[in-house]
């Protein structure tokens, strides 16, 4: 290792040293709990019954059953064909789709298959990872995160892995559950801050229902998701991740965990009915004109029904809120114009390790079409994608000199946590009696490597039609500017891949939806160019797109100004 490499890399080990120290904790002490990896530290007296069987509220296709059973797994975006032997004694196509196969979360579509043959199926790969992985604590199979939700799957879906069976495969079943549950209490306290420490909590508080326990358990392990929500869910009821798609997929465990509470008579824990209420809210927020959760931090496409699925257990009533003041968004809305945007800074620590570059960036959606988006995360997992996908450059706000205002950290220990990103992001609301709305925001990601404070305004007009930018970088306070006299800036703005950009006669470009619908783009200080561009959130894996440019020299100019302009004629109706 050269001198140069070696100094950034001291660098880092000391300011991220409380990060080295706690995940060296975390892993000693999973090492601990899991022991040599056998079973004995899990053991004890099984379950004589099953008390409960959870609701699973995720959408579910009977043609994945047919496909199951005939040797194929479709999962992840992938397909293994098992050409007649274990899916679990294969290696898969990817990590993504290992988790998946042993999460067993697909146990659903052979539920909604409800035949002979799904039952069937269930039973045999069932008994097949008890026989192949039951026996030992080690791979991906026993990760925390796959293991609760193993844990939760199992208990929502034990109808049909028992239905018509013996007696005996019955007490293996129940065995093997408690064992993993067992593994689960041990290693919780050692699991990464985040969605999967969450989760851990939720499969444990629903075992305890499920499952035969004292009061003294159930209590406890409700006390033990109380401090996760208290921890994790903030007072707007976003996720601490800033993921709008953590919400949804934590409703998706919590909404039937709550029932189950109320089902058999219990106290739900303290914080859990208020925190359900505040994530609907979220979920609320971040929904565009057509229906989709915007695109932000992780977030990537969710099949319309996965949304509503959960939604349809939304009893509030109202608009969604104008900002989430914790989770730090801006949303402004105005006769079927929805504007989402980011005006937060990096979450902490690891809890950013899927965390995005894309301070400011924003999303515009009209009528039931996205016309400006970010590039969003891969739906399937995609190693060069997934990098791709977080850096400022995939997101429709500014990027100077090609340097994303947040750095993806090549720590192997650590993971892919962001660092050097924006810490300060001061956001003025400008809002007007005459019904317009806007914002101020600025960040000071660039301010630490070159200097520069980045400041976008956007203001909505009351009838919606207008919409009118400004992006300015201006000098950071205390630092000194360190760009030479041809640093470039981009201004980018994402195109969905559904719209069609063309230019008129005034050289502004023109955005047009498939529904005829339309929105002209204009910059009096730059001309917009049309580039190629990839869109990594599409159900169907990424897919190429377009989007606008605005690119300058920042030591020549330092403010851009920008509007959208929306067809009259062919505006879509306002949605509700």
């Amino acid at each position: 290792m050269r001198g140069p490499e070696l100094a950034a890399v001291l660098v880092e080990f000391r300011q991220f040293l409380p990060l080295y120290l706690r995940e060296c904790w975390r892993r000693s002490a999973r090492r601990i709990a899991i022991g040599r990896g056998g079973p004995w530290p899990f053991l004890g007296k099984a379950p004589d019954r099953l008390v409960v069987a959870p609701t699973d509220l995720r959408i579910a296709d009977p043609y994945i059953a047919h496909e199951i059973h005939q040797g194929r797994f479709p999962l992840d975006g992938r397909v293994l064909d098992t050409g007649g032997h274990s899916p679990f004694s294969l290696e898969g196509p990817s990590v993504g789709f290992d988790k998946i196969l042993h999460s067993f979360r697909w146990l659903r579509h052979l539920r909604a298959a409800n035949d002979a043959e799904a039952y069937g199926d269930a039973r045999k790969f069932t008994e097949l990872w008890i026989k192949e992985c039951g026996r030992r604590a080690s791979g991906v199979a026993w990760e925390p995160d796959v293991t609760a939700q193993r844990v939760i799957a199992w208990l929502s879906h034990s109808p049909i892995v028992l239905k018509n069976q013996d007696r005996n495969f019955y007490r293996r079943f129940v065995k093997s559950l408690a064992t993993q549950i067992r593994y689960l209490h041990k290693v919780a306290p050692a699991v990464r801050d985040g969605e999967k420490r969450f989760r851990v909590r939720i499969a444990l508080a629903m075992a305890t229902l499920a499952l035969p326990a004292n009061p003294a358990a159930i209590k406890s392990a409700a006390r033990q998701l109380d401090n996760e929500i208290e921890k994790q869910i903030l007072a707007d009821g976003g996720h601490i991740s800033r993921n709008p798609q953590v919400t949804l997929i934590l409703l998706a465990d919590l909404l039937p965990l709550r029932q189950t509470y109320l089902n058999l008579g219990y106290t739900p824990p303290k914080g859990l009915v208020s925190v359900i209420d505040r994530m609907f809210q979220t979920l609320q927020f971040f929904r565009h004109a057509d229906g989709s959760l915007a695109l932000f931090n992780g977030a990537t496409a969710q099949p319309a029904d996965r949304l509503l699925s959960v939604l349809r257990y939304d009893e509030a009533t109202g608009m969604p809120l104008k900002s989430t003041p914790q989770m730090n968004y801006q949303r402004l809305s105005a006769k079927g114009t929805i504007i989402i945007a980011d005006t937060g800074p990096i979450p902490q620590d690891e809890l950013s390790a899927t965390a995005h570059a894309g301070c400011l960036s924003f999303e515009l959606s009209s009528g039931r079409q996205r016309f400006i988006v970010n590039s969003g995360t891969p739906s399937y997992f995609h190693a060069q994608y997934a990098h791709l996908a977080r850096t400022t450059a995939a997101h429709s706000t500014l990027i100077v000199g090609d340097r994303s205002s947040a750095t993806i950290s090549n720590s192997a220990f650590l993971g892919p946590i962001l660092t050097d990103g924006p810490k300060n992001v001061d956001v003025e609301r400008k809002d007007d009696a005459t019904g317009r709305q806007g914002f101020i925001a600025r960040h000071d990601g660039y301010a630490k490597i070159l200097g520069l404070v980045h400041e976008r305004s956007i203001l909505l007009s009351a009838d919606g039609n207008v919409v009118n930018g400004r992006d300015r970088l201006a000098k950071a306070a205390n630092q000194k500017i360190s760009i030479n006299e041809n640093t470039p800036a981009v201004i980018r703005f994402h195109i969905h891949p559904k719209v069609k950009l063309s230019y008129n006669y005034k050289n502004d470009i023109v955005l047009t939806a498939g529904n005829g619908e339309s929105w002209t783009f204009h910059s009096p200080d730059v001309k917009p160019e049309v580039e190629e561009d990839i869109y990594f959130a599409d159900l169907a894996g990424a897919r190429r797109s377009l989007q606008i440019t605005l690119t300058f020299v920042v030591s020549q100019t330092s403010q851009i100004n920008w509007s959208l302009f929306r067809s009259i004629a062919k505006a879509a109706p306002p949605q509700s």
